[in-house]
């Protein structure tokens, strides 16, 4: 009996001839995610990757967690793996399940038998084990509609495989199968959500924070690290960018209308994302805003702060209410951090009365005594980078 880790695919399977590009990018992303808990034979097969330990050492506790992480995969199961014969299977079921049976009151036996030269058909496996199962465990009842325990059994090309109800996986596409975009990533509760969002449509993403000290603290700056460093698991390596912003916002509180100030903020911050973006082959920028949420995400407000840039602006949480992103927020790790009290630079020089409903010619004249190149390269040429990996 082989104690192994099988992932089932999600989306990559309804993918044609390009299938392959995605399968590797899974398994290249999975072998980088589970380097830290031994050495792991990975390869997929059947719409299923397959993780063999290659030594006793591996932390196989740990590989299963950090593989529940890894986006492209719908389920992740702890299996024991066995030789291709009904006595086998049973064995490494009463063994490996012996836990599982002891807490059980109810059971049911399900297989699939993607090996069609099994001599057995799935329905008669199910039958002979469990049948074998019910008198090895005669306190647990069969109940093939609601039981307690399901055991799954799986005949596959090169062994038979063993397990309990799989555990969700991370869904969505390998990350870095659908290109590169930068992120705009604050200390907020929306864009480590919409970060986390988009990596998972397998985007590899180059988070981009701007940072206006001495307004906002160095505490706010390790903040934004720090959720940089939780949504790595989910998201690989990311080099976070960091944009002095202090001199933009200072410009702008000196020479705009006070009603304009955020939203002027906004168009310089898309465009340095936009040449952050372009520098590093990047396809898009990302944000965290949702439809009507604050002043400057109304359609009108929007619309003008994308105005200033060519790349297409994404935003994963435009439909969503601020609750389910809450509720996102936990699910991933990242809401206990985001509610750290370290502002960040845009609760700076926030207007009083700031236009909901911008319009663009308007918004132009405002930002006219700004020299928008000249603070641009200027806060280009000052960003710190940040490698964070898992």
């Amino acid at each position: 009996m082989e104690d192994i880790i099988l992932l089932k695919q999600g989306e990559i399977v309804l993918k044609g001839l390009n299938r392959r590009i995605f399968e590797d990018k899974l398994v290249s992303n999975l072998r980088r995610r589970l380097t830290p808990f031994g050495k792991f034979k990975i390869y997929a097969v059947q719409s299923t990757v397959y993780v063999e330990p290659l030594d006793p050492g591996c932390d196989m506790d740990g590989a299963f967690e950090a593989a529940k992480t890894v986006f492209g995969a719908v389920s992740v199961s702890r299996t024991a793996a066995c030789a291709k014969n009904p006595d086998a299977i049973f064995d490494t079921a009463k063994e490996y399940l012996s836990d599982e049976f002891k807490k059980a009151r109810s059971f049911k036996v399900e297989t699939k038998r993607s090996d069609k030269s099994f001599p057995m058909t799935s329905i008669q496996l199910s039958q002979y084990v469990g049948g074998l199962l019910a008198d090895t465990y005669p306190q647990v009842a069969v109940d093939v509609h609601s039981p307690d325990l399901t055991v799954h059994l799986e005949v596959r090309d090169y062994a038979a495989y063993v397990h309990s109800v799989p555990s969700e996986g991370a869904g969505g596409m390998p990350v870095g199968s659908n290109g590169s975009a930068v992120s705009m990533l604050s200390g907020g509760i929306d864009s480590p959500v919409s970060t986390w969002m988009m990596a998972k449509r397998g985007i590899h993403i180059i988070p981009v924070h701007f940072f206006s000290f001495p307004y906002t603290s160095e505490l706010a700056k390790e903040k934004v690290i720090s959720l940089a460093k939780l949504l790595s698991p989910w998201c690989g390596r990311m080099q976070l960018e960091i944009v002095p912003f202090t001199h933009i916002q200072e410009e702008i509180r000196d020479k705009c209308p006070e009603e304009y100030f955020t939203i002027i903020m906004r168009r310089f911050m898309t465009r340095i994302s936009e040449k952050i973006a372009l520098a590093n082959g990047c396809g898009a920028i990302v944000t965290g805003e949702s439809l009507g949420q604050v002043a400057s995400q109304t359609m009108e407000a929007m619309a003008v702060t994308q105005e200033c840039v060519s790349l297409p602006v994404l935003r994963p949480l435009v439909c969503m209410d601020k609750s389910e992103i809450v509720e996102k927020a936990r699910k991933i790790g990242t809401f206990d951090t985001s509610v750290l009290p370290y502002e960040d630079c845009c609760t700076v020089f926030t207007p009083r009365h700031p236009r909901t409903k911008p319009k663009l010619a308007d918004v132009q004249k405002a930002e006219a005594p700004l020299d928008v190149s000249s603070l641009v390269d200027e806060a280009l040429g000052g960003i710190e980078r940040v490698i964070i990996s898992k």
